[in-house]
């Protein structure tokens, strides 16, 4: 077992906790809910137990990356507040006059500690026992959707990135100081990557070193943001790429340069599976895994409620063998039934057969397709060629040359005909009504803990943010369906 070294606070200052940190303060709250001894379990094999110097607590450690992801801040102004932020203090197991630690380790425990870990899978499986031991999860329905990430570094140039960091910097500065104008080193003028770090390294050390108003609160998040881009991050600046992003689409006309985050949630809005993705892979093949993550981490699943790109037939098929309900539309052209110039090609009940504008008849039709594939069958209809070749109306019907004429109709398949009624049920709207609830979360994830854009680069470092972000809103939400 990993040394637990964080003991009882022993200082004649603790009583200042009682104080300034009251009973309904949320990082108090959580600290009282969550038991995270499993983090000694869970890294109990990254770290040397016999060798070596004593490691900071990796509770503490993984505090510092979830106060992270429920602040929005860099490592340094993390580490930062919490020297003079008692709530942040007393989350962490400190005294209030205990040193805080430096930046850098927070890189290193991530690198080195939380590598190779299925830390999303182990997080989401913690929160959602959590909400099962407080008896706030009764719902035995899903909610499913997948909402986008855009790359850290690819959305824009590495050298955009720089001039837009460099320019809230200087911008903050003037405010304080216009005279400091004349003595700033001279802006790079060219388009030479290497020429615009060389810069913002001398931006930063002018501020730091001459201008006497690094310290200033308002300074702070502008110059270490841009500090810690050129510090931490320059390497990935060079390679001017993010590896594992793609681009993805949100709509026919609109595109991004990212990752998925695939999410499954209760109607409680506890988010029970996550699978993350890079930007261009389908939603609907997560389906099957989004279930079996969300009954893996204890969950009863018997309904689904999705949009339309879950229904495809392998999952009618999957969430059939598994009595689930899958409460997700059709495709209108499965509905509607896929064909081609349907006002045009009439169908004869009486005959069986479809009759084309000109009045001519099918004289046979075919089967195509295997059954019980994912892809429909169709139904062929065979026109004589020997008509069409004479016909009045073949222009824009009839190829010249060809050796038939046909028409094609997709069939629907078993699955989708009785998804088809499903769908036409007053509880299937009802049910489908509860899908606004996910949209809800993925817009608190994106504009409450920063997961419009990476944090950092490469699918790993998405997963991480992932884990930590998610760990988060779902504690939110605990400490909220408790009160």
């Amino acid at each position: 077992m990993i040394r637990q070294q964080q003991t009882l606070v022993l200082s004649p200052y603790a009583a200042l906790y009682d104080i300034v940190v009251p009973k309904d303060n949320m990082l108090r709250q959580i600290n009282e809910l969550v038991d995270f001894a499993f983090i000694y379990k869970e890294l109990e094999e990254k770290y040397c137990l016999d060798n070596g110097r004593n490691a900071i607590d990796p509770i503490r450690m993984f505090k510092y990356l979830l106060l992270k992801a429920i602040y929005e801040l860099s490592d340094k102004d993390i580490v930062e507040r919490s020297k003079y932020d008692l709530s942040f203090k007393f989350f962490l197991g400190m005294a209030p006059e205990d040193p805080v630690i430096d930046p850098s380790s927070l890189t290193k425990f991530r690198k080195l500690r939380l590598k190779d870990m299925n830390l999303l899978d182990m997080l989401i499986g913690q929160t959602v026992a959590l909400a099962m031991k407080q008896g706030i999860l009764k719902s035995t329905s899903i909610i499913v959707d997948a909402t986008h990430t855009k790359s850290r570094y690819n959305q824009k140039s590495p050298q955009e990135i720089l001039q837009e960091r460099a320019r809230k910097l200087r911008k903050v500065v003037y405010s304080l100081d216009e005279s400091l104008k004349a003595k700033m080193p001279a802006k790079n003028v060219n388009n030479v990557l290497e020429d615009e770090i060389i810069y913002c390294q001398k931006l930063v050390a002018f501020v730091e070193e001459e201008s006497g108003i690094a310290q200033m609160p308002k300074i702070a998040e502008p110059f270490n943001l841009l500090k810690e881009t050129i510090e931490d991050d320059v390497e990935q600046l060079s390679l001017a790429a993010d590896p594992d992003a793609r681009v993805g689409h949100k709509s026919a006309d609109s595109a991004f340069f990212g990752y998925k985050t695939h999410l499954a949630m209760t109607e409680e809005r506890i988010i029970t599976a996550a699978i993350i993705t890079t930007g261009e892979k389908n939603d609907g093949k997560q389906l099957q895994m989004l279930i079996e993550k969300s009954q893996a981490a204890g969950m009863q699943v018997e309904t689904v409620i999705g949009d339309t790109a879950y229904s495809e037939k392998d999952n009618l098929i999957y969430t059939k063998q598994n009595e689930i309900e899958l409460v997700a539309k059709l495709n209108p052209l499965i509905t509607q039934g896929a064909r081609r110039k349907e006002d045009e090609f009439l169908f004869n009940k009486d005959a069986g057969m479809y009759v084309c504008p000109a009045g001519h008849m099918a004289i046979r039709k075919a089967r195509q397709g295997k059954k019980g594939v994912s892809k429909n069958q169709q139904d062929t209809y065979f026109f004589d060629v020997e008509i069409c070749k004479r016909c009045l109306f073949k222009e824009g019907c009839y190829t010249e040359g060809a050796k038939s004429k046909t028409y094609s109709v997709t069939v629907k398949s078993e699955e989708h005909l009785e998804q088809k009624a499903f769908q036409d049920t007053e509880y299937f709207r009802a049910k489908s009504k509860e899908r606004y609830k996910i949209e809800a979360k993925n817009s608190e994830l994106k504009h409450g803990h920063g997961y419009d854009v990476a944090t950092s680069s490469g699918l790993l470092g998405m997963q991480l943010q992932g884990a930590m972000a998610i760990f988060a809103v779902n504690l939110k939400r605990i400490l909220k369906l408790i009160d």
